[in-house]
């Protein structure tokens, strides 16, 4: 018989929340959260059961001796605790962003392997329904050799939502960190693994957001939003991350001969008029998966030329977690291959710090963008 999997919390909003269900659902204790303000962390512990509530990560690595910690803080806040949570010889459950850079990311990703430690990065909606599926069915030669991927998608977010952590790029902010991660891991796990090449374009088109008291739960931020923005009272912050992005990417895939193409497009401030997609293109057909994340309904085109809606196989919707909400879904779903994982059983390859590491790396690349090339002074068309 296992042992139980005792788990201690970092982080007492949305995230932190959503983990300490997920690692109940998946059989394993949850021993104690850690927060950075005592009054909600006493009043999360509470409203959650959980034993120990406390402002100290170092004290409650000491205290509780947990077998895995769960990061479910901003990213900006994710270095230290990790470090620390590996010298405890901890594993670890890390949602996205890993960290704030390439070299910090790659730092922790070292030290895990160092001590042979398990690690989990939640970049997690790679476990949607329709998203497996359409792995599968690209398994399978459903649109034989895959050639392209476009993935867009429009979330019309409130330029007045309060100033944050998802404003600053220190705190692990940007569309990069906390949508294209989610993206970019949809996409590798259908089509392949292996990143070959990236580019891109971000902008920042907020450049402020007001200041609000009292916002802990970055679901519900939107009810903080000021009735009276005008009002000279209010004190306002300054956005210095993108919330919007161009990406384009080759993968290599083991089901085709040349690198597949990959266009991501998000704005975060853009409004929607149709749903989001994620669509696969191949030399015999396509899958288009539709909504949030890839939410679905998917569609298939075959040699009939035709769009046919396809109904999700028994067996995949049997293995998703039954629980509200895509996000605390995924969740379950990766967790509960990670604890099986710790306590020695065969589960499928989930990704870990490696892949956390390598898309921070990307995102320093695409931040930097340095691949345009000048074209201003190319003789015109039109003259003489």
């Amino acid at each position: 018989m296992n042992k139980t999997i005792r788990v201690l919390i970092h982080g007492t909003g949305f995230a932190g929340q959503g983990h300490t269900e997920a690692f109940r659902f998946a059989g394993a204790e949850v021993v104690g959260i850690v927060g950075r303000t005592e009054s909600v962390t006493r009043e999360v512990a509470n409203d959650m059961d959980i034993p120990y509530a406390g402002t100290d990560w170092e004290q409650a690595l000491t205290d509780l001796q947990p077998d895995i910690v769960s990061i479910g803080t901003p990213g900006g806040a994710h270095f230290d605790a990790i470090k620390s949570a590996i010298a405890h010889g901890c594993h670890i459950f890390c949602d996205k962003p890993m960290t704030v850079d390439g070299q910090s990311a790659e730092t922790l990703y070292q030290l895990a392997e160092e001590k042979q430690l398990k690690t989990a990065y939640a970049a997690s909606f790679r476990y949607m329904p329709h998203v497996l599926f359409a792995k599968r069915l690209v398994a399978q030669g459903a649109i034989g050799e895959p050639q392209e991927v476009e993935c867009i998608s429009h979330f019309g977010l409130e330029k007045e939502i309060p100033f944050g952590w998802s404003h600053r790029k220190e705190e692990g902010g940007g569309r990069l960190n906390n949508n294209f991660t989610h993206k970019l891991s949809i996409v590798t796990s259908v089509i392949g693994e292996e990143i070959l090449a990236v580019s891109g374009e971000v902008r920042d088109d907020l450049l402020k957001a007001p200041i609000v008291d009292g916002v802990h739960n970055f679901k519900t931020r939107r009810s903080h939003i000021p009735d009276d923005l005008n009002d000279p009272a209010l004190k306002w912050g300054d956005s210095n991350v993108e919330w919007s992005y161009t990406v384009l990417a080759k993968l290599k895939s083991e089901f085709a001969p040349r690198p597949v193409s990959v266009l991501f497009k998000h704005g975060g401030l853009h409004p929607r008029l149709k749903e989001d997609h994620i669509v696969f293109y191949g030399s015999e057909g396509a899958i288009y998966i539709s909504g949030h994340y890839g939410s679905g309904p998917l569609h298939h085109y075959g040699a009939d030329r035709q769009w046919t809606e396809l109904s999700l196989p028994e067996d995949i919707a049997a293995n998703i977690p039954d629980v509200d909400g895509d996000t605390e879904r995924n969740w379950r779903y990766l967790i509960r291959e990670f604890v099986k994982d710790i306590q020695g059983e065969d589960v499928p390859p989930y990704q870990t710090f490696r892949e956390g590491s390598q898309y921070q790396r990307l995102i320093d690349v695409i931040r930097e963008n340095d691949c345009w090339v000048d074209v201003s002074k190319l003789p015109s068309l039109d003259a003489s």
